[in-house]
C-alpha cells in the first residue's frame, strides 16, 4: 500500500499556541484514497530538523506532505530547504505575483514589497496553485516519490488538497493499491465504550476480518468500521452488513453517522414533522440554544428560550413555583418538569425541552452531587423528566447536558 509522512512546521505547534488540525485533515483525505499515513510529525521552525525529517522521508515514505513555513516573513524556512534538499534555486513567477497582487488590491491594500519573495519559486517544482491566499504550494518528485508543500493556514491548505492534491494523487496511484479501503463511523450518545463493547459482544461476529475501532470523545463514542475489498460493490455490501449488524445490538444510541450532527439530525426532524421548539437553560447557561442555532435555518422550528440561571429568573421569567423550588430545590426533578411545561406555554412552542444541574467544580452535597443534571421534556402528550449523572468537569457537563438534550429530543421525535 501506498504510505505517507506528514510534516507540520511552525514553533505555535510545540508550545501548544496553535492545534495541529492540518494534519488531521491531511490523514483524512489521504486515507480516503487509500493512501497510509504511516507517520505524523510536528517541529519548530529550524532548518535542521526539517532537513533531517526530508532524509527520513527519503527512506521510508513514498509520499511526504509538509505544510507551514511558505509565508514571506524570516521565520518561514520551509522554501529554503526544500531547495537545498533538491540543489535547486528559484525564479520569479509573473502569473503567481499578479495573484497576489489581485488578493491585495480585493481587500484594497498595495502589495508589501515582502510578498514578492512567494512568486520566487523552484524550478524542479510543479506548482500547486493557491487560489484563496499568497503562498504557492510545490510538489518535488524524486526516485519516484513526491514532497509536497502547502501552506499552513489551514483554509488555504484545505483548497488546495481537495482541487489540486488529492485529483493529483487519485490519478498518479488509482490502480496501484489492488483493493479499495473505505471506513464508517457510527456515532453514538448515552452510553459509555466498556458498556457498548459490552453490548456488541464478539467483534468477530460482527466484522469478520475487518477493524472495528472505539473511539471516545466528549459527546459520545464514535464506532469506526474499517473495510477493505477489491471493488466499491463489494465495500458497501459489507459495510451494509455490517451496519445492519450492529444496529440491530446497540441502535438505540446511534444517532448518526460519518460528520452528522446532532443538531442537525434534531433541526430536520423538526422541520420533517412542523414542529416548533423552545428551550429554558439554568446550568448550561444558553448553550443548548447556541447549538441549535449554529444550524442555518434554525428560525423554521426554534422560537426562542430562556436562560433562567437563577431561582429568581426561573420564578419571574418562567413561572416556576417558588415553592417547588423552596421545596425541591432548583436541581430537582419538580423543578425541570415546571420548567419544560411552562417554557412551552411561554413560546407557544410544540415542544419544552429544560435544563437544570450542578455543573461545578463547587455546588455538590452528598444527595445532589456535582454533575447531576435533570432534564424536562413537554409536548402535548406528555411530561417527563430525565436524571443524569455528568461527572466533576463543569464544561464538559454543560457540554454533556446540552447534547442529551437533543438526544432526548430525537429520541422522541423518532418513536412514530
Amino acid at each position: 500500500m501506498v504510505n505517507a509522512k506528514i510534516i507540520s512546521v511552525g514553533n505555535e505547534l510545540l508550545i501548544g499556541q496553535t492545534t495541529n488540525s492540518n494534519a488531521t485533515f491531511i490523514s483524512e483525505k489521504l486515507y480516503s484514497i487509500n493512501i497510509e499515513v504511516k507517520k505524523i510529525v510536528a517541529i519548530g521552525d529550524n532548518e535542521v530538523d526539517l532537513m533531517e525529517e526530508l532524509i527520513d522521508s527519503e527512506k521510508y515514505y513514498n509520499i511526504t506532505v509538509i505544510t507551514g513555513g511558505l509565508g514571506p516573513t524570516h521565520d518561514d524556512i520551509t522554501k529554503s530547504v526544500l531547495l537545498k534538499f533538491f540543489n535547486d534555486e528559484l525564479v520569479f513567477n509573473e502569473k503567481i505575483y499578479e495573484n497576489i497582487e489581485n488578493l491585495f488590491k480585493i481587500r484594497g491594500i498595495k502589495t508589501p514589497s515582502i510578498n514578492k519573495e512567494q512568486a520566487m519559486v523552484p524550478t524542479k517544482a510543479l506548482i500547486i496553485w493557491n487560489r484563496i491566499g499568497t503562498a504557492p504550494g510545490f510538489c518535488f518528485e524524486k526516485d519516484e516519490k513526491l514532497y509536497i508543500a502547502l501552506p499552513g493556514v489551514p483554509y488555504e491548505m484545505e483548497e488546495m488538497m481537495n482541487n489540486s492534491v488529492v485529483p493529483m494523487l487519485t490519478e498518479k496511484y488509482s490502480g496501484g493499491v489492488g483493493y479499495i479501503k473505505k471506513s464508517k463511523t457510527f456515532l453514538t450518545i448515552g452510553i459509555s465504550e466498556s458498556s457498548l463493547a459490552e453490548m456488541i459482544g464478539n467483534v468477530e461476529d460482527i466484522i469478520g476480518e475487518h477493524k472495528l475501532a472505539f473511539l471516545p470523545s466528549l459527546i459520545g463514542v464514535k464506532l469506526r468500521v474499517d473495510v477493505s475489498a477489491e471493488t466499491n460493490e463489494q465495500i458497501s455490501e459489507i459495510l451494509s452488513k455490517i451496519e445492519s449488524k450492529l444496529r440491530n445490538k446497540i441502535d438505540e444510541y446511534i444517532y448518526g453517522v460519518d460528520n452528522d450532527q446532532l443538531e442537525k439530525i434534531v433541526g430536520n426532524l423538526l422541520k420533517l414533522k412542523n414542529l416548533k421548539l423552545a428551550t429554558a437553560e439554568s446550568c448550561t447557561g444558553g448553550l443548548l440554544a447556541n447549538k441549535i442555532t449554529d444550524i442555518s435555518g434554525s428560525s423554521e422550528y426554534f422560537l426562542g428560550g430562556v436562560n433562567v440561571y437563577s431561582n429568581e429568573s426561573k420564578v419571574n421569567i418562567l413561572g416556576v413555583n417558588e415553592s417547588t423550588i423552596r421545596k425541591y430545590g432548583a436541581v430537582s426533578e419538580e423543578t425541570a418538569l415546571e420548567m419544560a411545561i411552562n417554557v412551552r406555554e411561554l413560546f407557544k412552542s410544540d415542544i419544552g425541552i429544560s435544563i437544570t444541574g450542578i455543573a461545578g467544580p463547587d455546588g455538590g452535597t452528598d444527595e445532589k452531587p456535582v454533575g447531576l443534571v435533570y432534564i424536562g421534556y413537554s409536548d402535548n402528550r406528555k411530561n417527563f423528566v430525565k436524571k443524569f449523572l455528568l461527572g466533576h468537569l463543569r464544561l464538559r457537563n454543560k457540554i454533556r447536558a446540552a447534547y442529551h438534550a437533543l438526544d432526548i429530543i430525537r429520541k422522541e421525535l423518532t418513536k412514530e
